[in-house]
């Protein structure tokens, strides 16, 4: 029986070629030859495929197995198929339960030295992967893959449904709700179902009142992102979004939308009661409230009803006389903002309500209705 000395003497004689670089030994030729490429650099072995290249034969057989699907190393428990058997061995683990790499910081244990290495760069955070675009740093080389399809614009990930094609399999399976109708984000409070997390999360802001987007300039807080982005064009005057038909502009598109129903004369929202349509959602809530018997604010002086604060305020001005919204051309007052808005055609000469037949323009929707009947 040969003792540890001997079989010791016996592997350190065998190793008879060293490396040149690192003085690493080797007991065969062609593992120094092959040892020699990790400091050349050299990979002579070619994918055939997608033209890769590998410093080793035996590392493009397992590459080879990404274009062929060939998996031959199956698990004896599930009989999950793996193309490499390094992955088996990890996969393992999940059956084991044994998760023997620990970190030294936080001490939270991993199955696989590769998840162990990824998680370090939480406390040390290191950004190995470099997007040569843009320079972004990324701590997972799957993260700089992703985020190279912003460059690129590859869409990889397709519904089989629609055929529309996403960059990520995440925006991909969150597409197919669309398709599917699963709702399985459910709101605690009131039990509204979304097919998305995040507009659970928005959703939820209507219960706590939670308004994390703070305007910078004026303080002012919103609830959504979307909000804070309309509202800063209220600081910088800026409005991109103009009206083909009569040149108006506006800061946020979906004002563009909603204008353009002026001259459409579309009125999407319906109500389900008596049928009368409007050309904002807005409106249609408004109008509800009429259907509903419960009218709390009520007029001190004639003992009207109304079912918004908002719409009591309004009428008082008719027994206070009050007329804040002020004409900047000729100083005639108002007790309504959407007068205001009416008289001041007059001045501008803006008739945004035309007529389909004979395309004369109003600056009043009346005006264009009483219109109407000469044609009818």
């Amino acid at each position: 029986m040969i003792n540890l000395k001997t079989h010791v003497k016996m592997r350190t004689a065998q190793k008879l070629y060293v490396c040149e670089v690192c003085q690493k030994s080797f007991s065969k030729i062609y593992n120094l030859k092959k040892h020699h490429r990790t400091h050349t650099g050299e990979r002579p072995y070619i994918c055939e495929m997608c033209t890769k290249c590998f410093a080793r034969n035996d590392t493009l057989e397992k590459h080879l197995r990404t274009h062929t699907s060939e998996k031959p190393y199956v698990c004896e428990v599930c009989e999950r198929a793996f193309a490499q058997i390094g992955h088996l061995r990890s996969h393992l683990s999940l059956h084991t339960g044994e998760k023997s790499f620990f970190c030294e910081i936080c001490e939270k244990s991993f199955s696989r030295i590769d998840t162990l290495k990824k998680h370090t760069r939480i406390h040390t955070a290191e950004k190995p992967f470099i997007c040569e675009v843009c320079k972004k740093c990324f701590t997972r080389s799957s993260d700089l893959k992703s985020h190279l399809r912003i460059h690129t614009g590859e869409k990889p990930y397709a519904c089989e449904v629609c055929e529309k094609c996403f960059a990520h399999a995440g925006n991909l399976k969150t597409h197919m709700k669309i398709h599917t109708g699963e709702k399985s984000h459910v709101c605690d409070k009131c039990s509204k179902g979304y097919a998305h997390l995040s507009r659970l999360i928005i959703h939820l802001r209507t219960h706590t009142e939670e308004k994390p987007f703070v305007c910078d300039v004026c303080k002012k807080s919103f609830s959504r992102m979307s909000g804070l982005k309309t509202h800063m064009a209220t600081h910088t005057s800026e409005k991109p979004h103009v009206c083909e038909v009569c040149t108006k502009s506006f800061a946020h598109t979906n004002y563009l939308k909603k204008h353009l129903r002026i001259h459409t004369a579309q009125k999407p929202y319906v109500c389900e009661l008596c049928e009368k349509d409007f050309a904002h959602c807005d409106y249609l809530k408004s109008h509800m409230l009429t259907h509903m018997e419960d009218k709390p604010y009520v007029c001190e002086v004639c003992l009207k009803g109304f079912s918004q604060t908002s719409h009591l305020k309004s009428h008082m001005r008719i027994h206070t006389g009050e007329k804040p919204f002020v004409c900047e051309v000729c100083n005639k007052g108002f007790n309504h903002i959407s007068h205001i808005r009416t008289h001041m055609r007059i001045h501008t000469g803006e008739k945004p309500y035309v007529c389909e037949v004979c395309e004369k323009g109003f600056s009043q929707i009346a005006h264009l209705k009483s219109h109407m009947t000469i044609h009818t």
